[in-house]
């Protein structure tokens, strides 16, 4: 079977995006339209369906290297930043689209919590989390679209067909 390790990136987001884009819990938030993927940017997306692509993208990421957390991808998704006359600064992506774009996959059923431990505090019981990791369905939605992209992914890339 054809998995997401298998496919590139360039091909199963695209793909993954237009089945993102028929679950009823992955949508657009209103502020989505004015807002810059990160300080290092100097506009905002100009693509239709830049939301559904980078939940796509989002969800390959946690896939390859869950668990993860917000801080992590945004390292991921982030730059660098224009400093004028000095030197270019490694800047983090907004750590906002990757929070919701999480939110909209756990609440899907895409994504879960990955718990560590239960320590006490005076508040009591408390849960520590490890990130979220890819679920089940996740991984079967992954994997199918993986596999609808094969046939192009060899065509592009001749070599691929040896794996």
């Amino acid at each position: 079977m054809t998995t997401s390790y298998d496919v590139p990136a360039d091909l199963l987001n695209p793909a993954l995006a237009d089945m993102l884009a028929n679950v009823d819990e992955i949508s657009r938030p209103d502020w989505a339209d004015f807002v810059k993927t990160g300080v290092h940017r100097e506009k905002p997306p100009t693509q239709d369906n830049w939301w559904e692509i980078r939940c796509a993208a989002i969800l390959r990421k946690v896939a390859r290297k869950g668990p993860i957390g917000v801080s992590a991808l945004a390292q991921l998704y982030g730059g660098k930043k224009d400093n004028g006359s000095n030197p270019y600064t490694p800047v983090m992506g907004s750590r906002h689209i990757i929070r919701t774009a999480l939110q909209q996959l756990t609440e899907a059923g895409l994504l879960q919590m990955k718990e560590t431990k239960t320590v006490q505090s005076v508040d009591g019981d408390q849960k520590l989390y490890a990130g979220r990791s890819i679920t089940a369905a996740g991984q079967k939605l992954l994997d199918e679209v993986a596999h609808s992209v094969r046939g192009a992914a060899e065509e592009k890339y001749p070599g691929l067909s040896k794996y």
